[in-house]
C-alpha cells in the first residue's frame, strides 16, 4: 500500500459520543498515516466539541446534502468504502463506486461492525459478504470486526497513546479544568446513561471514610446526577455524611481532553463502545454500561467482555448491578487490588496485539 488511498467513511448517528467518536478516532488516524479521508455524517452536531479544530487530512460532508452527494458522484471514487455499523451509504455514491471497481483497478468495500468479545465475532471477522442486489450488485463487502483478540481486527490505538499517556501529569490537567482537587482525595470519573444504581453509587460514595471527587461528564451523566440531588431521596441521604463526596460537573471535552480525565482518575465509570476502549488503554480500573438493547442481547455482550477480562466475582458482581441485570444493591467499590490489576493486566493483552487500523490496512493490501 504504498499509494496515498482515498478513503470514505459512511458514519449514521444514532449516539453522538459513541458511533461519532470511533468514525473520528477511525478518520484521525488513517489522516496521520497520510491517507485522504471523507466522513461522511448526517449529524455532525458533536464535533463542534469533539474534534473543534478538525483535521488535515479529513473532510466533512454532510450526508443529508444532495448536492454534495452529487459532487461525489461526480468524482473519482474512493479507493476504500467503510461503511460504519450497517448504515447504508447513498446509493448513488454505491453506483460510483461499483462503476469504477474492475480488476485493473480493485477496491475494497469494509463492513465495519460493532465491538464485542461473543464468540461469533472471530468466526465473521474478514469474511466476504457478496452484494446480490442493488447499485452494488457484484461487489464483494469484508466484514471487519473489532475485538479484543488476535483473531479479531483489534482496537483503536494510536502509535504515540501510551508514550502520551505516560507523560501525563493530572494535577496540572486538573488545574488547566479549573477542577479543585485535593491530593488526599480520589479521583472518579462518571460517564453514563441513566443508571439504576446511580443512588446506591453516591451514597457509597457519601458514606464512606476516604473522600471522593466525581468528576461527571456533560450531557446524560450530569443530567442523571443533578437529576437524583434534586429528589427528596437524595436530600435525605445527604443528611448523612455528604461530607465524603464532592461533585464536579464537566463541560463537553475533546477526544484528547477525554482521555486526560480517563488518564486522571483511579476508576473510570464509562458507557457505550469508544469510553470503553479509552478507558481501557488507560489502565485504570472501570466499569462499563453497556448500551441496552430491547431483547436483553447486551446481558450476553457484557458477559462476554467480563469473561474475556477475566473479571474478579467481586467486578462481575458490581456490573450486573449498575447495569440492571441484578436488583441487588450496589456491591462495594474495589478501587485497588483485583480490579486494578486486571485493568492492568488486561491492558497488557492488549498491546501485544496489532491496533485496528493497522489490521485494516493490512486486510485491504491482500485484498487488493
Amino acid at each position: 500500500m504504498g499509494k496515498r488511498m482515498q478513503w470514505d467513511i459512511f458514519c449514521k448517528v444514532i449516539d453522538n459520543h459513541g458511533d461519532l467518536g470511533v468514525c473520528w478516532r477511525l478518520a484521525s488516524q488513517l489522516a496521520a498515516l497520510g491517507e485522504r479521508v471523507r466522513l461522511w455524517i448526517d449529524d455532525a452536531t458533536a464535533l463542534h466539541w469533539m474534534a473543534p479544530a478538525g483535521r488535515d487530512g479529513v473532510q466533512v460532508i454532510d450526508w443529508l446534502a444532495p448536492a454534495a452527494v452529487q459532487a461525489a458522484a461526480a468524482e473519482s471514487a474512493p479507493d476504500v468504502l467503510i461503511e460504519a455499523f450497517g448504515c447504508e451509504p447513498a446509493p448513488e455514491l454505491i453506483a460510483r463506486f461499483a462503476e469504477a471497481s474492475n480488476a485493473a483497478s480493485p477496491r475494497a468495500w469494509i463492513n465495519l461492525e460493532y465491538l464485542s468479545a461473543e464468540p461469533y465475532v472471530e468466526r465473521l471477522h474478514g469474511l466476504p459478504s457478496p452484494v446480490f442486489k442493488g447499485p452494488g450488485a457484484g461487489l464483494t463487502k469484508r466484514f471487519f470486526y473489532p475485538g479484543f483478540t488476535t483473531a479479531t481486527g483489534g482496537l483503536l490505538r494510536e502509535p504515540d497513546l501510551l508514550e502520551r499517556r505516560a507523560h501525563f501529569d493530572r494535577a496540572q490537567w486538573l488545574a488547566a479544568q479549573q477542577i479543585p482537587w485535593s491530593e488526599s482525595e480520589r479521583l472518579v470519573s462518571l460517564f453514563c446513561y441513566e443508571p439504576p444504581a446511580l443512588a446506591d453509587l453516591l451514597a457509597q460514595l457519601a458514606d464512606d471514610r476516604e473522600s471522593t471527587r466525581l468528576l461527571v461528564t456533560a450531557g446524560r451523566a450530569t443530567q442523571a446526577v443533578k437529576a437524583l440531588l434534586a429528589s427528596e431521596g437524595a436530600r435525605t441521604f445527604a443528611k448523612h455524611g455528604r461530607g465524603s463526596l464532592s461533585i464536579s460537573y464537566l463541560s463537553h471535552l475533546t477526544q484528547p481532553d477525554f482521555d486526560h480525565l480517563l488518564w486522571t482518575c483511579d476508576l473510570n465509570f464509562v458507557r457505550g463502545e469508544d469510553s470503553l476502549v479509552r478507558a481501557l488503554w488507560a489502565g485504570a480500573p472501570l466499569v462499563w454500561q453497556i448500551y441496552p438493547q430491547d431483547d436483553d442481547a447486551h446481558h450476553a455482550k457484557l458477559n462476554a467482555w467480563l469473561d474475556w477480562l477475566g473479571a474478579p466475582p467481586s467486578l462481575r458482581r458490581f456490573h450486573h448491578v449498575w447495569n440492571g441485570f441484578d436488583p441487588a444493591p450496589l456491591p462495594p467499590l474495589e478501587m485497588q487490588g483485583p480490579w486494578r490489576e486486571t485493568a492492568r493486566i488486561g491492558r497488557e493483552r492488549l498491546l501485544d496485539q496489532d491496533d485496528l487500523v493497522t489490521q485494516l490496512r493490512h486486510l485491504i493490501a491482500q485484498k487488493s
